[in-house]
């Protein structure tokens, strides 16, 4: 497998005007676009969080689209990555939004 092809698994959460703004539903989307697995939600905090895994390039991808672009009406103000770690194999199937 070459680099791009590796498997790494992320969590996030994302600050900002991120709930109400269907930016759940956007981040399903978006990481299925990319061929992604993973899972979404919103917090008690007012932030969402959640973990998406597959090929480290898509992931990376992923990664900009969660800082920098989320649904159309959200604002961004921090997104925060942790727990990046290369896996043998997904870990999940699909994408979904958690309550």
């Amino acid at each position: 497998m070459s680099a791009g092809n590796k498997l790494v698994s992320v969590d996030f959460e994302i600050f900002g005007h991120v709930q109400g703004v269907c930016f759940r539903m956007y981040t399903e989307k978006e990481g299925l676009r990319l061929g992604l697995v993973g899972w979404v939600k919103n917090t008690y905090s007012g932030t969402v969080v959640g973990q998406v895994q597959g090929p480290a390039d898509m992931v990376e991808e992923m990664k900009v689209w969660l800082s920098k672009e989320g649904s159309p009406t959200s604002r961004i103000t921090r997104a925060a990555f942790s727990n990046q770690r290369s896996i043998e194999k997904l870990e999940i199937s699909g994408f979904k939004t958690r309550f």
